[in-house]
């Protein structure tokens, strides 16, 4: 058994429905399909769930809905007309969405979730209206009556435990599932959010719930890339990767998978099948716990901007008991969070995000752990960029902290910090932003054109 997810440009159009059910009917162990709300029809167009937050923000503001209330349900109605499905559908979706705008905004963060999730929600009745009226047997089901049950955190639901055997149960279902992505339900019987890339983790619970054999993520991309297009014309694609490569990739910047989407398919060793909605015989990208086959020792190159470095330097540190934890208290005084901290005998280096800090705050800081380390040097630096380069093959490669740090300062780009963690599954370098581009193409060349 397989679960299928479709994202929101997979969903888009009656053009996209068709798509689907090409693919959802080539395979006949695709029995659950998890659906997104319909995403951008062109470049210029609005995704519904953008549509679905002005909604929310307008009825909170008591400003006047009717129109853009008008433009969301069309939406629905464009795909049920141009795909001969029954408007019975469009007559629900309606009421439902009246209903959700009409209900209790004592708690915005609340009425909000209750708002966007009916992108998703109404968007699953829509997929099962349109299967069966192809003659392909369909259900919606409610996340609620299927036993998907979640924390009460806004916008960062967590699956429950329990939810996994209740799920387990939709592989009796006769007819084909349609479960609507994005949220589940709080024990009290209130709608939760996920995170950012909220279908791909309700897509991950079902697999797992499930014990799906194959986890399939379709999207608009042949397969994930080695590295951004944007920096590099026409990258290789990276056909295999394992679970932690990934969220190695996903940390650094690769927008593929938020980190943590894959989690509960990991939990259960499910294997997942990045494909893309317009071209499905294409091989894809394959999320697996171990490789299949030796992968060279570099699979992806990924950067994220926004981050600031601290810098303290003094004589004889490694000396002094407890010099680390007085760093990271002063830290916490200031209700700040740390990503890395490298360091050698005498400095260490603190890496944070940049939206954190003011320049009042950075006067702050430099001023406490100058007087309270008795440090020679403390400094703050912003706009790093934290470069990272992954491969599970690594350890098994001997000089790839050399060859990167040769291909970097070929291409005259000063490494500010170097961090390898003990797993060596990546090599992260914090460089300057205004050099971003020039070291991921460098690394580029170094890793996947030079051999």
């Amino acid at each position: 058994m397989k679960v299928v997810k479709f994202g929101g440009s997979s969903l888009a159009s009656a053009a996209n429905f068709e798509q689907i059910f090409q693919i959802i009917t080539a395979d006949s162990s695709r029995k659950i399909v998890v659906v997104s709300a319909p995403g951008k029809r062109f470049k210029e167009d609005v995704k519904v769930t953008d549509l679905l937050i002005d909604l929310a923000t307008k009825a909170l503001l008591k400003e006047e809905t009717t129109e853009l209330f008008e433009q969301i349900v069309a939406r629905y109605q464009e795909i049920a007309s141009n795909t001969g499905t029954e408007l019975a559908v469009i007559k629900s979706i309606r009421s439902d969405l009246q209903a959700i705008l009409a209900s209790d905004k004592s708690n915005p963060d609340r009425f909000m979730d209750r708002i966007k999730a009916s992108g998703e929600d109404n968007n699953a009745k829509l997929v099962a209206a349109f299967f069966n009226a192809r003659g392909i047997p369909a259900r919606y089901h409610n996340p609620k009556e299927a036993g998907l049950f979640v924390t009460a955190e806004h916008a960062n639901a967590q699956v429950l435990q329990e939810s996994y055997e209740n799920l387990y149960n939709l592989r009796e279902a006769n007819e084909l599932v349609v479960f609507p992505g994005f949220f589940g339900y709080t024990k009290s019987g209130e709608i939760s959010t996920f995170s950012r890339s909220g279908s791909d983790i309700t897509g991950a619970i079902l697999a797992n719930g499930v014990k799906a054999s194959l986890y399939e993520n379709f999207t608009d991309v042949d397969a994930v890339f080695t590295v951004n297009p944007a920096f590099v014309h026409n990258p290789q694609e990276i056909h295999e990767l394992t679970y932690r490569e990934m969220r190695e990739l996903s940390y650094a910047g690769f927008s593929i998978f938020h980190e943590e989407a894959l989690l509960p398919a990991f939990e259960a060793g499910i294997p997942v099948h990045i494909k893309n909605t317009n071209n499905p015989t294409c091989c894809g990208t394959k999320i697996v716990n171990a490789h299949e086959q030796v992968a060279r020792p570099v699979v992806g190159i990924a950067s994220d901007n926004g981050f600031s470095q601290i810098y303290i330097s003094k004589y004889l540190m490694n000396r002094e008991i407890g010099f680390g934890r007085r760093v990271l208290s002063i830290l916490e005084k200031y209700q700040l969070t740390f990503e890395h901290m490298p360091s050698g005998i005498d400095d260490l280096t603190v890496i944070l995000r940049d939206n954190q800090l003011n320049p009042d705050l950075e006067q702050t800081l430099i001023k406490n752990l100058t007087e309270e380390l008795q440090a020679d040097y403390v400094n703050i630096e912003r706009d790093i960029t934290l470069l990272m380069i992954v491969g599970e093959s690594m350890r098994h490669n001997i000089g790839t902290t050399y060859r990167a740090s040769r291909a970097l300062a070929n291409a005259g780009v000063n490494i500010e910090m170097i961090n390898q963690g003990s797993s060596e599954v990546s090599i992260m370098f914090g460089i300057k932003k205004e050099f971003e581009k020039t070291a991921i193409r460098a690394l580029y060349e170094e890793f996947f054109k030079s051999h």
